[in-house]
């Protein structure tokens, strides 16, 4: 679920657990897009809400929680109310999202593969002086990493199919953003948000 602080900047994802506390200690309101404007409720309007859409509105994307009386409709996007602080614009460095970054493909034969089966290659090798930075580390299939070897592509007559770069934003977020039922999550993850500088 995407967390919005009080000025409807995205600053974090959490669990639907973690998102029904906050909005049950009314810590947070419900964000959701209805014809074409953003309405927010609190837990117990949330609540009726969800009931009524149950009966009448249901859709195949949407989650359900149920409860000992009631069904309520997991939110996509929550806001907290006394939250002001902005949102960091920094990706980790990980192999989870390089990974996510290459979309599980290797930059050297273009071919997706499973995550063990995928090896990260600096494109400078270290040997060589090559760092472990977003522009140097990419994902390589076992097979294109060990005839890569201690080399540079070029030195190994390789080439990459895409040049790696630092990611704007999470590069899991970016993999979420593909399924229809995150599409309210693209209003508040405009590049807009994450690449303007702040002073």
């Amino acid at each position: 679920m995407l967390v919005l602080n009080k000025l409807f900047m995205a600053i974090h994802v959490i669990s639907v657990r973690r998102s029904f506390i906050l909005l049950c200690k009314d810590l947070a309101e419900v964000v959701t897009l209805e014809d074409g404007q953003f309405t927010t409720y609190d837990f117990e309007t949330w609540r009726e809400v969800s009931e009524y859409r149950a009966k009448h509105f249901r859709e195949e994307d949407d989650d359900w929680v149920r409860t000992a009386t009631s069904e309520i409709q997991v939110p996509r996007v929550i806001r907290l109310r006394g939250y002001e602080k902005m949102p960091k614009h920094t990706v980790k460095f990980n192999r989870r999202n390089i990974f996510a970054r290459d979309n599980n493909q290797c930059q050297y034969c273009g071919k997706r593969f499973a995550t063990v089966d995928l090896s990260l290659d600096h494109v400078v090798p270290r040997s060589q002086g090559g760092l472990s930075t977003w522009e140097n580390v990419v994902c390589a299939c076992l097979d294109c990493n060990v005839r890569k070897g201690g080399r540079t592509p070029k030195q190994a007559h390789m080439t990459l199919i895409r040049k790696p770069e630092r990611p704007k934003r999470s590069p899991l977020l970016n993999m979420k953003l593909t399924h229809k039922k995150y599409e309210s999550w693209k209003t508040f993850l405009d590049n807009a948000y994450w690449s303007v500088e702040l002073k």
